[in-house]
């Protein structure tokens, strides 16, 4: 298996919105298998389809301490929201970029495993904030989208710096 590329912002593919995944198939789990490759790879603890180029619907994640429960989640949808968070986020697809965002402190969702299997998942915490972050790579939104102007525009001067090393 190979890696994947991420998308680095501000590459417009990373702002185009994922189509539901009709299709679960060798191909499929291919793509996932690569995905999870890139995301442990990458040192993330998320990666969506978006970023990799792959314009479904679409995340691997995983959030355990010890980085060995892998989670696929597909078709993915938020019927519950309760609380708010309000953590420092990174992200593969946005270099040198650390903020705050404010999140739901838990989410219910509902999507597909990689079998097409419907599943409904509670989640609280870094998990619900990695799950929002990951759905709005789905919906091409970035977590810098979610920063005051200011903080937008004091991270394109830092990126501007960052390309021209």
């Amino acid at each position: 298996m190979s890696l994947l590329e991420v998308l680095q912002h501000p590459d417009p593919r990373l702002r185009i919105k994922a189509a539901p995944v009709a299709i679960f198939d060798k191909a499929l789990r291919s793509q996932i298998d690569a995905m999870y490759e890139t995301m442990y790879a990458s040192q993330g603890v998320g990666l969506a389809g978006t970023q990799v180029n792959f314009h479904q619907r679409i995340f691997t994640m995983d959030v355990s301490e010890t980085l060995d429960k892998p989670m696929c989640i597909i078709n993915p949808e938020v019927i519950f929201k309760e609380g708010i968070q309000y953590e420092s986020e990174g992200c593969l697809s946005v270099p040198a970029g650390y903020d705050k965002v404010e999140r739901a402190l838990k989410i219910r969702l509902r999507a597909q495993d990689a079998d097409g299997n419907a599943i409904e998942l509670e989640a609280e915490g870094l998990m619900a904030a990695c799950i929002q972050h990951e759905m709005d790579h789905l919906n091409g939104v970035l977590f810098i989208d979610h920063l005051s102007r200011l903080k937008q525009d004091r991270y394109k001067k830092k990126l501007n710096k960052f390309a021209t090393r």
